[in-house]
């Protein structure tokens, strides 16, 4: 459909907003979703884990392409389903375009192109870290963040401190040299043995231990920009340690370790956000991404806001984790400005934001 077009059926960006349906595909790493909005608000969010990699200890890239070719078609089915639409019904699909594992970004991508294709309407490619960020602008019980805001995304794969002037326009004032918070959390629960994703875990055992028994290295990687692998390895060589010098200690003492850890790492987050609060003079922060889940995080980060005289936004749980309804939202915005995809769109495991 060309631009022209759409703009009679659709109308002006508010009414964009307001009144068009769209379908949203995200298949960045290890999770299938599908999401019906109608303008700002979420009809359906439908999210398919995968279980296989938990035995791995990781996602494994392979397998989690083949898990997606299973998933996506009964994950859309009932995303619209739940919805009560018919696909004849939706105005413009999206998807993922990158940032994620390439064979995963490369099934959600065929998908919606095909489907797009099939019915004649709009395609939309979103940059899966600026739905985390837009994701606050889902309809919901909270007032979304006045532009300009600061906001610290924290995932598994990504840490970085985005100022926000307005759906397009985000500056990355820092992020990770090396690894991710998330990893961080990750790699520390294999060490103890807990499982994948261990962030939950490590969070639920830290409610019961005592966030100052244990010391661990504070990187300085300069600017806003974070750095993990030295905390990682810091934890390592402690857990190596204490086990050495007393078998049975580790196993006997997960909730003070793990207390400790989660504190060192959520003080390490809110220090340079802090900073960049100091520096830029934006009075409004967000939280995004898969770790804002984090119980000591989310809390944490509200404090700093009252303690800096910001205004503070914390996702609802569901929009934290890889969920379609961020690709939608944020489709529904480049929708609105006229920015849309084609079919010779590809996925880009690499794509940076800015």
């Amino acid at each position: 459909m060309e631009n022209a077009a759409l703009s009679a059926k659709l109308g002006n960006n508010d009414a964009v907003l307001g009144a068009t349906l769209l379908l949203a595909i995200e298949s960045s790493c290890d999770d299938t979703s599908a999401a019906v909005l109608r303008g700002d608000r979420v009809l359906s969010n439908i999210v398919a884990g995968q279980e296989v990699h938990r035995q791995y200890g990781g996602v494994v890239p392979e397998l989690a392409s083949r898990a997606h070719q299973q998933h996506i078609v009964p994950v859309v089915h009932q995303a619209l389903e739940m919805a009560g639409i018919r696909k004849e019904e939706l105005d413009a699909i999206a998807f993922t375009v990158g940032p994620g594992l390439l064979g995963s970004l490369l099934v959600g991508a065929s998908f919606a192109k095909s489907l797009a294709l099939g019915l004649d309407i709009p395609l939309i490619a979103v940059d899966h870290m600026r739905a985390h960020i837009l994701a606050h602008f889902i309809k919901g019980e909270q007032a979304p963040p006045i532009f300009p805001f600061l906001c610290l995304t924290v995932s598994g794969g990504h840490t970085q401190i985005v100022k926000v002037d307005s759906p397009s326009m985000m500056t990355v004032l820092g992020r990770t040299i090396d690894d991710a918070a998330g990893e961080a959390f990750d790699k520390a629960a294999k060490v103890l043995g807990l499982g994948y994703p261990g962030g939950p875990t490590i969070d639920r055992l830290a409610k019961q231990g005592d966030p100052h028994h244990f010391q661990f290295a504070t990187p300085k990687a300069g600017g806003m920009d974070y750095s993990f692998s030295g905390v990682k390895t810091s934890f390592l060589y402690l857990i190596q340690k204490l086990e050495r010098e007393a078998p049975g200690f580790v196993p006997a003492n997960l909730p003070d370790i793990c207390a400790s850890y989660q504190r060192h790492l959520v003080t390490y987050l809110l220090s340079v956000l802090e900073q960049a609060i100091a520096e830029t003079g934006v009075k409004a922060i967000a939280l995004a991404g898969g770790v804002s889940a984090n119980s000591e995080l989310r809390r944490r980060f509200t404090e700093l806001a009252e303690r800096s005289g910001c205004t503070s936004h914390v996702p609802p749980l569901e929009y934290c984790t890889d969920n379609a309804a961020m690709i939608g939202i944020a489709a529904q915005f480049k929708l609105a400005a006229g920015d849309l995809a084609g079919q010779h769109t590809v996925p880009m495991a690499r794509l940076k934001m800015g």
